[in-house]
């Protein structure tokens, strides 16, 4: 039987961090929750393991599924402990904290802060999507403000999506997840464990020539907000290409939302990276401006 679906068990020890329990498992790591041995302090510990490239042997370490992999194994830990010294050094509210790093059990781990609160998708699950206006636009403009950010300094997401997005208490947002996080600049060739989540990643992720940059994001970015309207997520952005007969949002919901929301999701959605917003920022400028009232987005933030 294989061990390559396998999380390690509660309990295990993982230099100075016991596990818990597992959180989640993605295309690149599964995500723990664990307790820091010398405070008891919880954290949320992600753990590189690319599905594509790696198993666990008998001692639960992370080793390449073959010969082939071996390569690209040892390359996606360089880039992934390389990253995670780069994301620990980004300060930003609604990006979350890395405070640690380090090699071990094979592979590579990256210790961030625990927050209190639920994910997006759960959140868009459980209401059926329709969420707010007001919401919205308490929640994706901070988003777009640490994406801005992570841009600016060479980076690049490439898997926003709703289960990404971490809920605080009271609405503050969360960017999660940079396992999936490369330089803007880096060439695609050898990027055997990109990650495409249908329906959020747009047609250049596709292919590994694909040109991605800052409105790689910003598609994925759309499609989220696209998602708690929708309560669904949008079609596959390859069949999109092929023959699009997904309603504009300006179209489909003309009564419920305001026409520049509605406008700057379709903007964000363009199958053609070209033709949308080419940064954070110009997304940002697109989107309507609301003052929260804190109180009602704290009920429905609940």
């Amino acid at each position: 039987m294989s061990s390559a679906a396998k999380s390690l068990p509660n309990d295990t020890r993982i230099d100075n961090y016991v596990i818990s329990k597992t959180l989640s498992r993605g295309g690149f790591s599964y995500v723990y929750l664990a307790k820091e041995v010398d405070t008891g302090k919880r954290v949320v510990l992600k753990e590189y393991m690319p599905s594509k490239l790696a198993k666990r042997d008998k001692e639960m370490r992370v080793v390449p599924k073959n010969e082939d992999a071996t390569e690209y194994l040892n390359h996606g830990r360089k880039l992934f402990l390389h990253e995670a010294k780069t994301l620990a050094k980004l300060q930003h509210p609604n990006i979350v904290h890395v405070n640690n790093f380090f090699s071990g059990n094979g592979t590579v781990y990256i210790v961030m802060d625990y927050e209190q609160g639920h994910n997006l998708h759960s959140y868009i699950k459980k209401h059926g999507g329709f969420l707010s206006e007001q919401f919205l636009l308490t929640v994706f403009p901070a988003l777009l403000k640490g994406l801005d950010m992570i841009h600016k300094t060479g980076f690049l997401h490439l898997d926003i999506k709703p289960s990404n997005v971490h809920l605080r208490p009271g609405g503050s947002p969360l960017l999660l997840d940079f396992g999936a996080v490369h330089p803007i600049m880096q060439t695609r060739s050898s990027q055997l464990t990109q990650v495409i989540t249908p329906g959020f990643s747009p047609i250049e992720q596709y292919n590994n020539s694909g040109y991605v940059g800052p409105w790689t994001d910003i598609y994925s970015f759309g499609a989220s907000m696209r998602n708690c309207i929708d309560h669904r997520p949008p079609p596959e952005a390859v069949k999109r290409h092929e023959h699009d007969t997904m309603k504009s949002a300006t179209e489909a919901y003309q009564r419920k939302y305001s026409e520049k929301l509605l406008k700057a999701i379709d903007w964000s959605m363009e199958i053609d990276p070209m033709l949308r917003p080419q940064s954070a920022a110009e997304l940002l400028d697109a989107l309507p401006r609301w003052e929260a009232d804190d109180s009602k987005t704290k009920e429905e933030s609940a």
